[in-house]
């Protein structure tokens, strides 16, 4: 069974070609720059890893062509589709329809700058490979356990029950993926661990997994709450946007703009890699300095927050690029968590070896464990599961 996991966005598809069930990996890269003159694949095979050039007008030729590269793979048998936001109707993966394919396009209010360009991704799948069954996995599923004090806001009902405003949540695919390896590092059942995981890359989140089932999380209604992020602000007072659209004149759109594109780190040092600020901390950049420790700060809250809502915590699981690769910012978070029983081994930390690794002290009495996601593999996972119970 070969499954090919799709993840389009706006000016990108990027893909991964999976053998079930011994979850071998054919294939993986990604078609960039869509829509350009200089359109081109990266694309890594048992042949090694390549760059060409690659007609690509729009999604439809470009996932065309790449259909013709992944030939000697042999095709596709299913085709699973990372879909942004999947509301309250979508608790797991779903079969594509024309029924889901509308739900997807109706929530595109909910995730502007995701859901149409997952959309342009899975129609052009089905144009170009009409007779293969396709799944769609939602990254807001995994959170549909949240009890409803937990995705909550305390507005008007009339926002809830007419526009869909609560509390959903992102990085499902990838917590659910880390929470099943955490279990097995833990030697426990998953209906026995209750974790913290923090997915730390651009984009940032804090989830709370009790039984293998989140029970609150840090993004709300959009990808926006919660966590400082590359250019994201994290939480902010509500009265923010108004205040500054009547002192300033900007419209809502321009507003929601900056505090998804010009916040976040981007605005408290000027980058937005945390690689580049680590290395200008280092070098005595005060603003730099500062954006890593408001990160650091925002999250340390809510790891308290979440293992407080727990109550207990078996361990803190960093993943996502920066969460896997940045020692130091590890550290920073930690650094105030010993109220929990936290303890950081700084050797192991700094080296943690071969993913999955344990960097706490002997005597931490809660682990801190570092997993490298592979939202990929669980989506192919999903999907072949989605598409074996309905065949």
């Amino acid at each position: 069974m070969r499954v090919l996991v799709l993840n389009s966005g706006s000016s990108t598809i990027k893909f991964g070609l999976f053998e079930l069930p011994g979850e071998t990996r054919l294939a993986h890269g990604v078609i960039e720059r869509i829509g350009q003159e200089d359109a081109c694949l990266r694309y890594h095979d048992a042949g090694g890893e390549r760059t060409e050039a690659l007609p690509a007008p729009d999604h439809a030729a470009g996932f065309a062509t790449l259909l013709e590269r992944l030939a000697a793979c042999g095709p596709p048998d299913a085709i699973g589709h990372r879909v942004a936001h999947g509301g309250t109707r979508f608790g797991a993966p779903a079969r594509i329809t024309r029924g889901v394919l509308e739900a997807i396009r109706e929530m595109g209010d909910l995730a502007p700058l995701h859901n149409p360009a997952n959309l342009a991704g899975i129609e052009a799948a089905m144009a170009a490979a009409p007779g293969v069954p396709q799944a769609a996995i939602f990254d807001t599923a995994f959170h549909q356990t949240l009890p409803e004090h937990a995705w909550r806001y305390a507005v008007p009902e009339n926002w809830h029950a007419r526009y869909g405003v609560r509390r959903y949540g992102f990085h499902g695919t990838s917590i659910r993926y880390v929470s099943g390896v955490a279990s097995r590092v833990l030697e426990r059942p998953p209906d026995e661990t209750s974790l913290v995981v923090l997915h730390l890359g651009n984009g940032a989140s804090a989830t709370a997994v009790q039984g293998g089932r989140s029970v609150d999380t840090s993004m709300g209604l959009s990808t926006l709450e919660g966590l400082v992020m590359g250019t994201r602000c994290g939480d902010l007072d509500p009265a923010v946007p108004g205040y500054v659209a009547a002192q300033s004149g900007l419209d809502s759109a321009e507003i929601d703009r900056l505090l998804h594109e010009e916040s976040g780190l981007l605005a408290l040092c000027g980058a937005s890699d945390m690689r580049e600020i680590e290395g200008r901390a280092g070098a005595g950049d005060e603003r730099a300095e500062l954006a890593l420790e408001v990160f650091a700060h925002r999250a340390r809250r809510h790891v308290g927050a979440l293992a407080a809502t727990l109550g207990r915590c078996d361990a803190l699981v960093f993943t996502g690029g920066i969460g896997e690769h940045q020692a130091g910012m590890r550290a920073r978070i930690c650094t105030g968590l010993e109220v929990f029983g936290l303890a950081l081994d700084g050797a192991k930390n700094a080296a943690p070896g071969p993913l999955p690794a344990a960097v706490h002290a002997a005597e931490s009495r809660v682990a801190a464990l570092v997993i490298a996601t592979d939202e990929e593999l669980e989506i192919a996972r999903q999907a072949n599961a989605c598409l074996a119970d309905e065949a």
